[in-house]
């Protein structure tokens, strides 16, 4: 099994910037993608960004991308995303997710695809 959890969220103003990070372990040679979601109240789990190392791809949801930044750092087994140019509509839970195997390719940022997931990280943008 493979254990996640999310930290770096927080309240921000419109135009700031935070750096999420997501620290893995357990199993966790056998996730091929990993990826973050968020979910604001009322709202369904979007998919935010995804890698997958395996088939060397990142993947953005149009609503960040450009402003949004996902990244690995191997050595230390965590996955970040990194946040920019934030704005009030990226208000949200986020959490981190791993995915086991490659069907999780067919759609990118179905959370079903997805195996483990991490507790989740409030970040708050004002305006």
């Amino acid at each position: 099994q493979v254990q996640l959890v999310e930290s770096g969220g927080g309240s921000v103003q419109a135009g700031g910037s935070l750096r999420l990070s997501c620290a893995a372990s357990g199993y966790t040679y056998s996730s091929y993608c990993m990826g973050w979601f968020r979910q604001a109240p009322g709202k369904e789990r979007e998919g935010v960004a995804a890698i997958c190392a395996a088939a060397g791809s990142t993947y953005y949801a149009a609503d960040v991308k450009g402003r949004f930044t996902i990244s690995q750092d191997n050595s230390k087994n965590t996955l970040y995303l990194q946040m920019t140019s934030l704005k009030p509509e990226d208000t949200a839970m986020y959490y981190c997710a791993a995915a086991r195997n490659r069907n999780v390719l067919r759609d990118i940022f179905s959370p079903s695809g997805y195996n483990y997931w991490g507790q989740g990280t409030q970040v708050t943008v004002s305006s």
